[in-house]
């Protein structure tokens, strides 16, 4: 809420509590902010944080293949690899089987870059979810993602 919000200090009306969308949206709004200022900190993006992820698990990929493992947008990926090689956490070259694409791989030094944006986010998200067991985080993340692969689908 900012200082202008009619509804500052108000309690929220029931009919909007019970709004799983809206509650969703108020949560994913946090969640977003504290991972953004989380990584920060570190001169790191949430976008950084999924190409140097993807390229962890996949090995290296053309760039096309990167904006579909992570969902960002090409004409963005290009910005994102542009500041991940000028750290060095990135290489791109031509691909092999055919020069007119380029090939990202994962440096040493972009893999020690992850392992301290990992410990970040992995303490950000015991922050986000400090109100719920071990086992009730488990569950409601199972949910969050039925809920996303029954929407991707369509």
């Amino acid at each position: 809420m900012t200082d202008d919000d009619p509804m500052a200090g108000q309690p929220t009306p029931a009919a909007l509590r019970a709004l799983p969308s809206r509650t969703l949206s108020l949560v994913a709004m946090q969640a977003d902010r504290m991972v953004s200022e989380g990584l920060a900190r570190l001169d790191a993006r949430k976008w950084h944080y999924a190409a140097l992820v993807a390229l962890r698990e996949g090995g290296p990929v053309s760039q096309a293949e990167l904006s579909r493992r992570t969902g960002i947008y090409r004409s963005d990926l290009v910005a994102v690899i542009n500041e991940l090689a000028e750290r060095g956490h990135v290489e791109r070259s031509p691909d092999p089987a055919d020069r007119r694409r380029n090939v990202v791989r994962l440096t040493g030094k972009g893999r020690e870059h992850l392992a301290r944006l990992q410990e970040v986010v992995v303490s950000l998200q015991d922050e986000l979810l400090a109100p719920l067991t071990p086992a009730e985080r488990e569950q409601f993340s199972d949910f969050l993602t039925r809920v996303h692969e029954h929407h991707a689908r369509r």
